[in-house]
């Protein structure tokens, strides 16, 4: 997609703090942080959100389920726990239309977030 921003982060032409790869995800850095770990994990193929991804290619989904472990791991946050969320649609808070992952961690979670 030209016009997508994490398209054009896959594509190198945006830059972006890499903290993992695969080969068929990468993860990065949040550029506002909503905790003290707060990483992005996208595939590197379009889908705009996790429903079409879903039904596009499950294996892809567990691939980006599996790279949020590694990056907790990564990050030293697996032992203490983590959330993982996928924000899917207007009304739930996505602003990019392409699927994402948020690994957050490093602080004491609330419920609701906030």
């Amino acid at each position: 997609m030209p016009d997508c921003l994490f398209c054009k982060i896959v594509a190198g032409e945006i830059p972006a703090e890499l903290v993992a790869e695969s080969g068929r995800t990468i993860a990065f850095r949040d550029i506002n942080p909503q905790a003290p770990t707060h990483v992005l994990i996208i595939p590197k193929e379009h889908h705009a959100d996790l429903a079409t991804m879903a039904a596009a290619d499950s294996e892809l989904l567990a691939e980006v389920a599996a790279q949020a472990r590694r990056v907790a791991e990564a990050e030293g946050i697996a032992s203490s726990g983590y959330r993982v969320v996928f924000n899917t649609g207007i009304e739930a808070g996505q602003t990019v239309f392409h699927v994402h992952a948020h690994v957050l961690g490093g602080r004491r979670m609330t419920w609701p977030p906030g």
